[in-house]
């Protein structure tokens, strides 16, 4: 799922001091240009900026339940005495990452693919590791040293632009910090996971399914003419059967007999995901055909037959095939004192040519249309764009319609205002529309199939698949009578 954050600019000051400073995982002096002060203030800035964009996701328990799986984790790190804060983010995409300062974020993207407790902690423990290592800093200072350290770079995650971080900590959000770094994050997160009496081998068993994951997702990129989305770090970097990783995870097994147990804990992993949102979430608003709906902002719209519909936190965007036309639609809050969309779009789009420009009423909303000449459009800049601006909620709804031609085309033009004319506000049998599919745990049956079960799931596309790859066997695995299994309602 497409994730709106190419629109937004994150930008994150980093204050810097020079100086020595011994680093907590060697014990050795680094030359660092950034103060442990700083790495905390700038974790603090970003924790701002990420979870706007982003956004929360919203299960308070679920937040809680890996906030105290990421603090035990952390109390037998080397960084005990730092805030530690670990955040659920509200995207679809398979991924997780961390920010200087103790600042830990996984997507609720990837808890499906997981199977226990053990493998949660272990995507976990290996962000923890990226900040106890202080690879962000250390590759900071080197860049800075190298005269490059305020280039500004465009951060993509799953090619959706995070915006201006600093390089290198928003190119880790995508890539990691390198293979030694991610085979040092990969080393100490099987620690922390011995040290807690968690099994170190669940490492490996995440990358086992995130492999697979990897290479359904690159064949199903491949059949829809896009670049695929890919979990970043340790477990896209290395194969599964890697020497040093298996070498790194038996060494912590050491630690771990030590330690005295092996918790996997998929009992209260799976109840911990249960009723996971799957796709997007109420927040964002759903789906279903050609038609929108969301319940929070108590609006629906369709988009005409065929169209793709990516569904992205801060817009919507739809393509004709062939992607000849584009349609883009956002929101804003109106200036103070002003709520007649004709005098939104006037103070807007000032100094621009409207043409065709008109008063609507649109089911009973107001509204306003124009054609803009030479505005930007997602062809490019200097193209007739098709303005409709609708009043609805206390905000006005800013829809834009652009043809690859360039010109404001007779087809692409009536598309865009039929498009435009089915926007309303929300009946009430329809809010159960907006509700997002969910996550559901069933009991395998014998003679259970996926073939059988993806009947029943709400998943569009792919759906043996993605069954296969959610219970962990992908390519072509069946259900074991009696298993607990994930399925989407």
């Amino acid at each position: 799922m497409f994730q709106l954050l190419r629109m937004l600019a994150l930008i994150a000051t980093v204050a810097l001091a020079p100086g020595c400073a011994t680093n907590p995982v060697s014990g050795r002096s680094q030359a660092v240009l950034m103060s442990e002060a700083s790495e905390i203030r700038t974790g603090q800035q970003l924790h701002v900026q990420i979870t706007q964009m982003m956004g929360v996701y919203d299960d308070l328990e679920l937040q809680d339940y890996v906030q105290k799986l990421g603090e035990q984790l952390a109390a037998v790190s080397h960084r005990p005495k730092l805030e530690w804060k670990f955040t659920v983010v509200d995207t679809d995409d398979v991924n997780a990452f961390a920010t200087p300062g103790g600042y830990v974020y996984i997507s609720r993207g990837i808890l499906p693919y997981l199977q226990s407790e053990a493998e949660l902690a272990a995507v976990l423990g290996h962000e923890i590791g990226h900040i106890t290592a202080r690879h962000a800093v250390q590759q900071q200072s080197r860049a800075a040293l190298a005269g490059i350290a305020s280039a500004a770079a465009a951060i993509f995650t799953g090619q959706q632009a995070l915006g201006d971080l600093t390089s290198i900590v928003g190119s880790a959000i995508v890539s990691g910090y390198g293979r030694e770094a991610e085979l040092e994050a990969d080393r100490l997160g099987a620690e922390y996971l011995a040290k807690t009496a968690y099994d170190p081998d669940a490492i490996i068993r995440v990358v086992a399914s995130l492999k697979d994951q990897e290479l359904f997702e690159r064949e199903r990129a491949r059949l829809e003419q896009r670049e695929p989305h890919i979990y970043h770090g340790v477990f896209a970097t290395h194969p599964d059967n890697d020497t040093r990783l298996r070498e790194a995870v038996a060494a912590a097994g050491r630690v771990e007999a030590q330690a005295g147990g092996s918790s996997i804990n998929e009992a209260a992993f799976l109840q911990a995901i249960d009723g996971l949102a799957v796709g997007s979430s109420r927040r964002q608003g759903m789906v279903r055909d050609n038609r929108f709906y969301h319940a929070d902002l108590q609006f629906t719209l369709a988009f005409p037959t065929g169209w793709k519909i990516q569904n992205e936190p801060q817009q919507i965007l739809a393509s004709a095939p062939g992607r000849e036309h584009m349609m883009q639609v956002t929101a804003q809050a109106p200036p103070a004192g002003v709520a007649d969309p004709r005098q939104f779009a006037l103070r807007g789009l000032a100094n621009r040519r409207l043409e065709r420009s008109q008063t609507l009423s649109i089911n009973g909303l107001d509204a306003f249309t124009a054609v803009v000449r030479g505005d930007a459009s997602p062809y490019g800049s200097n193209r007739s764009v098709r303005y409709v601006i609708i009043h609805h909620a206390n905000l006005m709804w800013i829809l834009k319609g652009a043809s690859r031609s360039g010109d404001a085309t007779p087809e692409g033009d009536r598309l865009f205002l039929s498009a435009a004319q089915t926007f309303r506000p929300l009946r009430s049998n329809e809010f159960a529309l907006a509700e997002p599919h969910r996550l559901k745990l069933v009991k395998a049956a014998p003679g259970m199939t996926y073939e059988g079960l993806a009947q029943q799931a709400a998943l569009a596309k792919y759906p043996v698949q993605q069954l296969r790859l959610f219970n962990r066997q992908y390519p072509a695995g069946q259900p074991e009578t009696g298993r607990t299994l994930k399925t989407v309602q």
